[in-house]
This record gives structure tokens, sequence and C-alpha cells, in this order.
């Protein structure tokens, strides 16, 4: 496990009443690492005056001191992954959205930090017609791109199915908890939960002892949004977490889709609303979402070599990204900041800026493509 006493000072921080995950996410930010947030005297931890001006109320810090030794001898104990916001194992698509949790535990094999991630969410009172449409789309999408991950939730219904889906097609799947790893909630998916260690995994931010509270979810829905390239909704009702995550997966500028439903179809509503509201892009099939994506084989073959005195004005950093575009083709934002390790919203200056000098262009699906 990297950096044990980082990982329990924020363990100390997250069992500390009245810090949310997002302050502590930017106190760290702002000190450099969490340990910098307390400090030694007489050979015991006090917090500094940068932590204490955070704290609302009482705070007992031998009590959370002593939740975060016990939550570390589990981590270790299950062989858990912790994964703060420093470690290139942390997805990198996640760390970019500003509420990023400070910490993920995880158990699997999965790269979180796949070239391409899809998230499939919907009710979790599945139709045949949806369980249908995620057999049939992920066994597509297995032919087109053998490479990708999908990720969902591990509930009833659309997230069950596409986690099974992927599985059947020897795909990684990874599901996103709204609990701690000491429980598999439903407890009737307990066997995919076991499958998916062995192609995949399961990660949360949440520590143990934690139930899965309905509040839990949209934390949880916010995750599955960031750390996927794409939102694919396959049938939801008028209202409903698959909604929430469409919702985050807009506001990260990240593209949805939606299956179509019959109008008559109570499981099909909010996927309807989504399309006719312009929020997702219509989906019939993981033809039309590779296309979309940008992710077909046309798109993905490396062009012919770019005559590199053409852009001698190039900063280091363009210049990076050129090469980029160069050696693996075209290519999305997200995969861009996936391979450069340059944040997304440097990265949006940097691709206006090349676009500005005729050094790429943007093609339809969001694909960048440099210019021969």
């Amino acid at each position: 496990m990297n950096n044990r006493e980082e990982i329990y000072a924020l363990l100390t921080l997250l069992f500390m009443p009245g810090i949310s995950s997002l302050r502590i996410k930017r106190l760290v930010e702002a000190s450099g690492s969490a340990t910098r947030l307390f400090e030694q005297q007489n050979g015991n931890w006090t917090v500094t005056k940068a932590l204490y001006e955070q704290i609302t109320g009482e705070i007992n810090l031998k009590e959370a001191q002593d939740r975060a030794k016990l939550e570390l001898e589990f981590i270790e104990k299950s062989q858990i992954q912790c994964l703060t916001l420093q470690d290139e194992a942390y997805p990198s698509r996640l760390r970019d959205c500003d509420d990023a949790p400070p910490l993920l535990f995880f158990k699997g094999n999965a790269d979180l930090n796949a070239l391409r991630v899809i998230n499939m969410v919907g009710t979790r009172n599945a139709s045949d017609y949806g369980k249908q449409l995620c057999a049939t789309f992920v066994q597509e999408l297995k032919e087109l791109c053998p490479d990708v991950m999908v990720v969902s939730g591990l509930a009833y219904g659309i997230d069950i199915n596409a986690h099974r889906a992927a599985l059947a097609n020897g795909l990684s799947t990874v599901g996103v908890l709204a609990h701690g790893l000491d429980r598999i909630y439903p407890a009737t998916h307990r066997s995919t939960a076991v499958s998916m260690l062995e192609k995949g995994g399961l990660l949360t931010e949440f520590t143990t002892g934690t139930q899965p509270e309905r509040y839990n979810f949209v934390g949880r829905n916010r995750i599955v949004a960031g750390m996927s390239d794409a939102t694919i909704v396959v049938e939801s009702a008028s209202k409903g977490g698959s909604l929430i995550t469409a919702e985050i997966a807009d506001g990260y500028h990240r593209d949805c889709f939606a299956f179509p439903g019959r109008t008559t179809d109570s499981a099909s509503i909010g996927c309807n609303q989504l399309i006719r509201d312009n929020k997702a892009t219509l989906l019939l099939s993981a033809e039309d979402f590779v296309a979309a994506m940008g992710w077909n084989e046309s798109t993905s073959q490396k062009p012919k070599a770019i005559q590199r005195s053409l852009f001698l004005d190039l900063s280091t950093e363009e210049q990076q990204v050129v090469d980029i575009l160069q050696r693996l083709g075209d290519q999305q934002i997200n995969s861009l900041v996936v391979e450069s390790n340059i944040p997304i919203n440097r990265m949006n200056s940097l691709l206006f800026e090349l676009e500005m000098k005729g050094a790429i262009r943007m093609m339809a699906g969001g694909v960048y493509r440099l210019i021969e």
C-alpha cells in the first residue's frame, strides 16, 4: 500500500465529524498532503491551525485515530488498494472533477485508467427489453472495442445485467458501491461481485460500517459518471438514479446516450425525455455508439507523418498532445488527459490553441485529429 502514513491521515480526517469529503480534498490540495494537516507534539498528533479552523464543534481526535487504525487493519488484511488523489492508479478522469473523493478503496485487477471506459445505468425494475439491450449492446461492443471497460453500480436491474453481460463477453467491469467493502449490497449479487474481482473489481469511497443509505447513492453516481468517458442510460422511469447520473455526466462535460423505448412503457419515460430534451444522444446500437465516440477502426488508425516543421511555435505541452495524436491516432479529450497526465482544464486550453494554430481539428463525437 502506497504511503501508509498519508492514508492513515486521510482516514483520520474521514472519521472526523463535521468535515465533508469535498472540504478534506480542498484542505489537502491547499496544504500539499493530509499529513501536513497534523503536527506531532510529545509523540502525539494534534491538528494544525489550518485544520482546526475547518472543524465545526468539538472533536475527539483520539476517537478518529482509533477508528482510522481499525480501518487500516481491515484494509491491509483484506488486501484493498487505497488510492489517494496523487496515486497514478486513481481514476484520472474522476480526479479532474471538482468533487472527486480524496480517497478511494478498490479491490480487483481492473485498470481504472483504461483507454476506453463507459458506464451503463438504468432502472432497478428492468424489463425483458432492457435486459436484452444490455446483452446485445455489450456483445456488439466487445466486437468493436475489445478493450472497453464497463462501469455500473451493482444494483438490481440494468446495473447487474450490465456487469453480467460484460463478464459473459470477457470485458473488464467495475462496480461502484454506496457502502464499504465489508459487505455486498444487495447480497444476492455476491457471486457476481466475486467474479468481478477476477475480471474488474469493486470501488467505493465509503469506509467499513457504512450503511447503503439513499443519500450515499447520489455520491456513488458521481463516481460512476466521473470515471467514465460516456454514460449510457438503458431504461429509466421519469425519476431515478440513472437520470441523476446522466445529469452529473453532463455537468462533467461527458457524453451521454440513451436507448429509446415505447411511449407507453414506464421504464422508458426517462430515456425518451433525455433524448427529447437533447440531454442524451439517441442510441440504437453499439455501432452507433462507437461511431459517435470516434472509437471505430477508421478513426483509430495512425495518421500519416506530420511535418513538425510546420508547427515550430508549439509549446512543450502542445507538442506532447501532437505526439500523442500522431502515435495513437484520433483521440477524445479524456483519452488525451489519461495519456498526457495533463489536467482537463489545461487540456481544454491546449486543444483550443492547437486548433487556432491549425494543427488539429475536432471531429464528430468530440474526437481530435491531426491535420495532415
